[in-house]
């Protein structure tokens, strides 16, 4: 006779079924059992969300008879939980696992707020968890910055859940209000680098492009030493490279945002350049090595002399290069050291052509860069394009490398398809491959850039105008006709012209530089004045008229009369105003040398003995007074103003 067979009921459905006990001793057993089930048990964890365990404990937390014992081993598994899979910390935010662990650091039994504090932060670890909550509840971050003064593990937490939730101004300033440069303090003096660690990197994201905290840091102090200097201390080499990396962000933070000056800390920033230089090497963890190259990109980003010295310390360049060779690593690793180094090379070749050459000649750098423009990973693709536009500074580098490996073909596919930021970078790149010098130049108008540019005029977004007409400027430099003509017809003249109104000065600017190319060339001068003539005059001449246009943008209009006035038939537009011609006279005397040299080459055009006409020409000129007045400027003590102004009065006749 065959025994029955009996099915042993699954241990976890036990233990979830257990939680609705009507018996709290049952319930407590219950999540002890799950907790200590799902601890390092990635299997587990992903097992007790299908069952629905998450709603069951948020159920049982909020309930008015859950005991202390229950809620600390719950808020545990809560935190256990979110180590496991994105899809685990999805699960936990669904649900309001967020808002309770929240409410848990304000508890008043000090069990549930160390449990809350290390479950939030794990959850913290995760990229998918919101900052906004943190800072919307007014309880939230008092208690968090009154945490960091409280026991060792409730302020590693909180110092570690405030460096990953302070984003942006509004953040850091109420952390700096609330005395969190102060309390972060005994921190970094405990000499524990557990502790240490998510000190320095709250004081990094407080810091981070913030002068009023930057300002603050740098005159906080303990026990009589000043935060800099604890700082300092840190960067030794005897401390954990995250120590020393970690100073040398808070230092570089404080620098970039004026607190720690170039001329009054020269030397330290030296200590902190040959620290994170040190950080690149082969030899440290590779996150510690892409997060060195990002701080030495954000270090030396605007300083020439700090590119200068990088570029000769410790093989750095051959050190970063070697950072966009895969190896053995991982796509996502890889992508972050593709990333670091480009932005790192970006820095280093910023401003001098010799390191430009120098990161250019090392085999296969160019291909990575336009292999990176290509890169499905956004944050590779935009260190990609920066590293570019930085390199295509190099007017010996447009005419070999770029054009060997076609970079403008990423960039304009780019330009038709990318966010904002991205469309921003990648079109300064293009400026830089439209200079006359570029062999780029052409094939980059025979794949429709006068569109492409044309419409970045036309965006609300500041930078994507000026891009877009300082490119369009670089293109019609020493142009031909057909493609002046290109311009003007697909630009359209009302928005050249509109264009001279922007409320950016430096769109105004480059579209008077436009136009001076446009107008450039006697035959190609005629032909656009005969068809716009009037339409130009009118949009350049209450430039000169203004009170409150700049000294700058008064030269570059008065740049684009002369031009004018070099015209073989288009000077008539400038001779027969006779407001404009008293207009050139009275910038002739004004007070700023560079205004009197623009009025005076306008002059100086118009009265050239060569040209037909030029004696009528000079005659109206003479009677209007603008020969005495030339006579009464060589007196002048600049040497420049006095040649022109000798040039001209020669053409007198």
């Amino acid at each position: 006779m065959k025994m029955p067979v009996f099915t042993e009921p699954d241990t976890d459905e036990v233990f979830v079924n257990n939680l609705s006990s009507s018996d709290y001793d049952d319930r407590l057993q219950a999540v002890t059992n799950i907790k200590n089930a799902v601890i390092g048990n990635k299997a587990k964890k992903s097992s007790f969300i299908r069952l629905d365990i998450i709603p069951k404990i948020i159920q049982l937390l909020v309930q008015d008879d859950t005991g202390i014992e229950f809620v600390v081993e719950s808020v545990v598994l809560l935190g256990s939980l979110a180590r496991g899979s994105a899809e685990n910390v999805q699960a936990l935010l669904a649900t309001d696992s967020l808002n309770v662990l929240l409410k848990g650091i304000c508890h008043s039994d000090s069990r549930v707020v160390e449990a809350s504090v290390r479950s939030l932060r794990t959850l913290y670890d995760s990229s998918l968890t919101p900052c906004r909550p943190v800072f919307e509840k007014q309880s939230i971050v008092p208690q968090l910055v009154d945490l960091l003064s409280s026991s060792q593990s409730n302020a590693e937490g909180a110092a570690a859940i405030l460096s990953k939730c302070c984003q942006g101004p509004a953040h850091q300033a109420l952390l700096c209000n609330m005395g969190a440069v102060t309390a972060l303090l005994p921190l970094l003096v405990c000499d524990i680098p557990k502790i240490q660690q998510p000190a320095l990197q709250c004081y990094s994201s407080m810091s981070f492009q913030n002068g009023a905290v930057s300002i603050a840091m740098k005159s906080a102090t303990h026990q009589g030493e000043r935060l800099v200097q604890i700082f300092t201390k840190l960067l030794s080499r005897d401390r954990p490279d995250e120590i020393q990396l970690g100073a040398a962000k808070c230092l570089t933070n404080m620098h970039r945002a004026g607190a720690v000056s170039a001329a009054e800390h020269h030397s330290l920033l030296i200590k902190v350049l040959a620290t994170v230089v040190r950080m690149c090497k082969w030899d440290k963890n590779l996150t510690v090595r892409a997060e060195a190259a990002e701080t030495l990109a954000f270090l030396i980003e605007e300083d020439t002399e700090l590119q200068r010295t990088a570029a000769i310390s410790d093989h750095l360049i051959k050190t970063l290069t070697g950072f966009l060779v895969k190896s053995d690593l991982d796509d996502s690793s890889y992508a972050l050291m593709r990333e670091s180094a480009f932005k790192a090379l970006a820095s280093v070749g910023a401003n001098d052509e010799d390191i430009r050459k120098k990161i250019i000649d090392i085999e296969c750098t160019m291909d990575h860069v336009v292999s990176g423009l290509e890169d499905p990973n956004t944050n590779v693709k935009l260190a990609a394009v920066k590293c570019l536009h930085s390199l295509s500074r190099s007017v010996q580098q447009l005419r070999t490398s770029f054009q060997d490996t076609a970079v403008w073909k990423p960039i304009m596919k780019l330009l038709q398809d990318a966010n904002d930021n991205m469309m921003t970078v990648a079109s300064s790149a293009l400026c830089n491959l439209l200079l006359e010098f570029s062999p780029s130049k052409e094939p980059i108008l025979e794949a429709g850039a006068v569109n492409l540019l044309s419409n970045l005029t036309r965006r609300s977004e500041t930078a994507l105008r000026l891009n877009g007409v300082w490119a369009l400027m670089n293109m019609a430099y020493q142009a031909d006709e057909g493609t002046k003509n290109k311009i003007l017809e697909v630009l359209g003249p009302e928005q050249l012209f509109s264009l001279l109104d922007d409320p950016d000065t430096q769109v105004t600017m480059k579209t008077l530089g436009l136009m001076r190319n446009l107008l450039s060339g006697r035959e190609d001068i005629d032909r656009i004045m005969l068809l716009h003539g009037p339409r130009i005059m009118d949009g350049v001449k209450p430039i000169l008229d203004s009170e409150t246009r700049t000294e700058d943008v008064k030269e570059q209009a008065l740049c684009v009369i002369a031009n004018i006035a070099n015209g073989s038939s288009a000077n008539e537009f400038v001779m027969r105003d006779e407001s404009l011609l008293k207009r050139l006279m009275h910038y002739m005397m004004n007070d700023s040398v560079k205004l009197q040299m623009a009025a005076t080459y306008c002059v100086s055009n118009l009265v050239w003995s060569t040209e037909d006409g030029a004696v009528d020409r000079q005659q109206k000129l003479r009677d209007l007074g603008v020969q005495k007045l030339l006579q009464s400027l060589l007196t002048t003590s600049d040497v420049n103003l006095f040649e022109r102004v000798k040039t001209a009065l020669q053409q007198f006749t």
